[in-house]
């Protein structure tokens, strides 16, 4: 809140956007959002905060006990985490860049690392009409979003921790065909990770998938156009906020039945999807 109020907010600005950064709300006390400051030195500042809240807190419980930064270099998921922000940050400054969006590369550097982060992290805040992107960078963003920030963190999505593994995984089946006798095995910072571990996250993300088709069908029936639908489903699941096309920057004009729908979505995002779907199952009612 201090920095915030010394790059120009009024306290009261200052403490909801604090909340809101941390928090991953992307809540803002404007209608323009975070844009409407036009502040280069306060997006920085938010883009960092965003990129602190979407990491492992016990990671910065670890940092800060032990006075060191060390635990952030041996973890596998925050190396993933930070490769990934990295990565996608150049790719839409130069695409941005490229593409005339913006003319100058700082602009481009500036919009793509604010709205790449906030989308990441499923923050939801904005400094740009991201549907006007050029080629498939709105789209992008949705899966990113997909991915979500580190387990631990205040971020929703699927979590970069289970993307990781899925991956690993999957270069384990290769290398399993190349090599049948071979016994290899799936490791997570030095450690040997389960086989019930990784049914679980591949029983999640069969899980999530299921869920984010049958949510665009939904939303296509209740009447959203394809785009706008899959932007709803995104937004909703992922606790991400803004969508693409007529959801774009709130869900006004979307049906009444498209509302509900996601409001159940953001509860099922927000616990974790089993935490809801195994209320619906009768063996937890059983006594």
């Amino acid at each position: 809140a201090l920095g915030y109020r010394l790059g120009g907010m009024s306290w009261f600005d200052a403490v909801g956007h604090a909340f809101s950064t941390v928090s991953i709300g992307g809540f803002s006390t404007h209608d323009a959002g975070f844009g409407f400051y036009n502040s280069p030195w306060l997006e920085g500042m938010a883009t960092l905060l965003m990129l602190f809240a979407g990491v492992n807190f016990t990671l910065h419980f670890v940092a800060w006990n032990q006075r060191s930064v060390r635990g952030y270099l041996h973890d596998s998921e925050f190396r993933a985490y930070a490769l990934l922000m990295l990565s996608m940050i150049v790719l839409y400054s130069l695409i941005l860049w490229g593409n005339q969006t913006y003319v100058s590369l700082l602009d481009a550097l500036r919009f793509a690392s604010f709205n790449v982060v906030s989308y990441a992290t499923t923050t939801g805040f904005a400094t740009a009409d991201i549907t006007l992107w050029p080629v498939f960078l709105p789209i992008l963003l949705m899966f990113l979003a997909i991915i979500g920030g580190s387990t631990g963190s205040t971020a929703g999505g699927m979590k970069v921790m289970r993307v990781l593994l899925i991956v690993k995984q999957s270069m384990r089946e290769l290398k399993q065909l190349i090599h049948p006798q071979g016994e290899l095995l799936v490791k997570l910072n030095g450690h040997v990770v389960s086989t019930r571990v990784i049914q679980a996250v591949w029983g999640f993300f069969s899980a999530y998938v299921v869920i984010l088709i049958l949510l665009v069908m939904f939303m296509q029936a209740v009447g959203l156009d394809e785009v706008s639908a899959f932007g709803a489903a995104v937004a909703s699941l992922t606790n991400l906020g803004p969508g693409l096309g007529t959801v774009s920057s709130t869900f006004a004009s979307a049906p009444d039945a498209a509302k509900w729908v996601a409001c159940l979505a953001m509860i099922l995002g927000r616990l974790e999807v089993f935490t809801l779907l195994v209320l619906l199952t009768p063996a937890f009612w059983r006594r």
